[in-house]
């Protein structure tokens, strides 16, 4: 048995599957954003684990048997959410979200290195250009940051205690080199930050550590079930649709609205595309697939 978990915009989601990946059961919890100004848009990263505790317990009450035999735990959630830790890992602000708009000025400033390391235009929606407005509005809280995460790893971090992401979802911080599949010192130190604030990667595949005794407990889960890397929300989609070899894509519509092509080298249009490094290792990709191609609506142009 597997266990998916989604942590959405909207709502957190998860599904239990057994290996021929027939969905037994699924459990949502809503979730609130926050937007105290125009143009911005945060989460209370406390809510996400509210609600993954709360889809889990309803798993676990009614479908006791499968949940005791859960053998691993892949994550996903929506991307680019800057989720900032003291040196005690407590939550320091509310995240800001991928559809925040604040950092606009500070994403025209790192454009150029961004475009050269990692493929894609900066643009407010990314995690970079949000430290570097928090280090110039909120001081004494960039002062006290140790670890900046995503979403879905924070929700990892308190599912097993380990400070890990992977590659797609890393690709959208701006701060990941996507060629060499590791972090930027460049980019880092752009935003005043170095490596010591990243989490370890892992390919999306990967093991990154098990779920922690008191949680297996919980949910009657035997030990060592194993978290994988798992991926950014479109880049897991593009692999649960099996859009994986160079050419393939899919449309979705959501909270926000995307294209997204799978290709094998770093096409993109200046004002219209990001890129992410692919999910899957070079041994599990179709054709050698090196980026992953999301077009993003432009808020003014939707206006």
């Amino acid at each position: 048995m597997y266990l998916g978990i989604d942590v959405g915009t909207s709502s957190v989601k998860a599904v239990l599957m057994d290996q021929a990946q027939h969905i037994l059961g699924s459990r949502s919890e809503g979730l609130e954003v926050s937007r105290p100004h125009p143009g911005w848009s945060e989460q209370d990263p406390e809510s996400w684990w509210t609600a993954c505790l709360a889809v889990l317990d309803g798993l676990a009450a009614d479908f006791p048997k499968e949940m005791a035999a859960v053998r691993g735990i892949g994550l996903s959630g929506h991307m680019h959410g800057a989720t900032l830790l003291d040196a005690s890992d407590k939550v320091l602000r509310p995240c800001i979200l991928w559809n925040d708009g604040r950092s606009a000025a500070e994403a025209r400033e790192i454009s150029g290195p961004s475009e050269r390391i990692t493929g894609n235009i900066a643009m407010p929606g990314f995690t970079a250009p949000k430290l570097i407005w928090v280090k110039r509005h909120e001081p004494e809280i960039f002062a006290r940051v140790k670890t900046v995460l995503l979403p879905k790893d924070y929700v990892r971090l308190l599912l097993t205690g380990d400070k890990a992401s992977e590659m797609s979802d890393s690709a959208g911080t701006l701060w990941l080199d996507t060629a060499k599949r590791a972090w930027s010192d460049e980019m880092l130190a752009l935003t005043g930050l170095d490596r010591s604030a990243m989490p370890a990667l892992f390919e999306g595949s990967a093991a990154t550590g098990t779920l922690l005794p008191a949680l297996a407990s919980r949910w009657g889960m035997g030990p060592n079930v194993v978290l994988a890397g798992g991926g950014g929300d479109n880049a897991a989609s593009g692999c649960g649709v099996g859009a994986v070899a160079p050419g393939t894509g899919f449309i979705s519509i959501g909270t926000s609205g995307v294209v997204f092509v799978t290709a094998d080298q770093y096409p993109y249009e200046a004002s219209s595309t990001s890129i992410s490094a692919m999910l899957l290792p070079d041994e599990e990709r179709e054709g050698g697939n090196k980026a992953v191609i999301k077009r993003l609506e432009d808020p003014e142009e939707v206006k």
